[in-house]
């Protein structure tokens, strides 16, 4: 018994708020799976599940039903934006004690301006009271990882470096999104250089399936767009749409085990850098997205720059107001500097290719039809 108690309290504790997300629960499976650390997540209950079974029910989900270990996971129902994370004093020492490495992965993924309130709302205020709480109980050695976008890089020329930019007005971004995002980054920056914040930005851009195994358990970004384009074709098999797409403009698709390897290697890292871009190191044409969603699916999409609203017909129109987010990213091939997180990553990381994109839309596509012939909505 005395032996396990050590075992227990020897092992690296990694607080994780937002860990039921896509991103969070596969750091929490790697963490758990490798049995050196003690994972606390922060979630929140819903109608129909406490914040536990929501947590646990994710990690199950992505291990296709097999058990998980729970012994070294504990979890809290918090809320983000009450003082404390209206929790229990004693639950707070229980969560803070020692050195801890907190991960905030709490944020609004909405980007339009009705959402604007919502968007800053959870964004900065979130993120503000994260860090007081996470000040006010923890060591000064413990250190604070916020998770924040390769995308508030904003509409940048040149490369985009791991290094601090001014805010700026919503002009000089795609959406509020990226905006309240490069805000917070701001807002990290403010209490590292005045309030002794020991703070690490990490700047993900679109996080995809996995690029070993197309595993795809995310309906973000080109699955979403994807799932559009799949539900058209099940009602107009055989059309052919044109989209106002840069065929040979890229996306920066990040897959999840690349991700997690990013994020063990941080909590592995002795001394991290301030900002670490974790971005995938080649980018993917949207010309082969598109081949491979004409491939798997019973029409063609066909990019067309040139396109104008008032030549396109239904479908297209359709499409068009469908792509009111991924639109704005039609035209990108940003680059992105990776000296830091290079600094830290021993391992070798495998390439996203258009090969290993194709796979992931076949395991995601396969997997919407047999949801929806079982019944099945999508969890989000």
């Amino acid at each position: 018994m005395q032996g396990l108690l050590i075992k227990i309290y020897s092992m690296k504790k990694i607080v994780i708020n937002g860990a039921n997300g896509y991103v969070a629960s596969n750091f929490i499976n790697a963490l758990l799976l490798g049995k050196k650390h003690k994972v606390v997540a922060l979630a929140r209950s819903n109608k129909k599940l406490s914040a536990e079974a929501r947590v646990k029910t994710a990690l199950v989900e992505m291990n296709e039903g097999k058990a998980v270990d729970f012994s070294n996971l504990e979890v809290h129902n918090y809320s983000l934006f009450e003082a404390d994370f209206a929790l229990s004093e004693n639950e707070l020492d229980t969560i803070f004690c020692g050195d801890i490495d907190y991960f905030h992965f709490a944020a609004s993924l909405k980007f339009d301006i009705k959402s604007k309130e919502e968007i800053f709302g959870t964004n900065l205020q979130g993120v503000t009271n994260s860090v007081n709480t996470f000040q006010k109980y923890t060591s000064k050695d413990s250190r604070f990882f916020f998770v924040s976008t390769a995308y508030s890089c904003g509409r940048i020329e040149g490369t985009f470096k791991e290094q601090f930019y001014a805010n700026a007005e919503i002009d000089a971004f795609r959406n509020y999104y990226e905006q309240s995002k490069r805000y917070a980054e701001n807002v990290i920056k403010d209490y590292i250089d005045n309030k002794e914040l020991n703070a690490c930005i990490l700047r993900l851009s679109q996080v995809v399936g996995n690029n070993k195994t197309g595993v795809t358990k995310t309906d973000y970004g080109i699955f979403d767009f994807s799932k559009r384009v799949q539900n058209l074709a099940k009602k107009y098999p055989g059309s052919v749409i044109r989209l106002k797409v840069d065929p040979d403009s890229t996306q920066n698709l990040i897959p999840i085990d690349t991700v997690v390897t990013y994020l063990m290697s941080a909590v592995q890292a002795k001394n991290v850098p301030e900002i670490l871009n974790l971005i995938a190191k080649s980018s993917v044409k949207n010309a082969d997205i598109l081949k491979s969603l004409s491939k798997l699916l019973p029409l063609t999409l066909v990019p067309d720059m040139e396109l104008k609203k008032d030549n396109m017909d239904a479908l297209e129109r359709i499409m068009a107001i469908g792509m009111s987010f991924t639109g704005a990213y039609i035209d990108t091939n940003i680059s992105f500097d990776t000296t830091n997180i290079d600094s830290i990553v021993a391992e070798e990381i495998s390439p996203v290719t258009a090969a290993t994109i194709d796979r992931m839309l076949t395991y995601f596509l396969n997997s919407e039809s047999r949801q929806e012939s079982n019944g099945i909505k999508a969890a989000v």
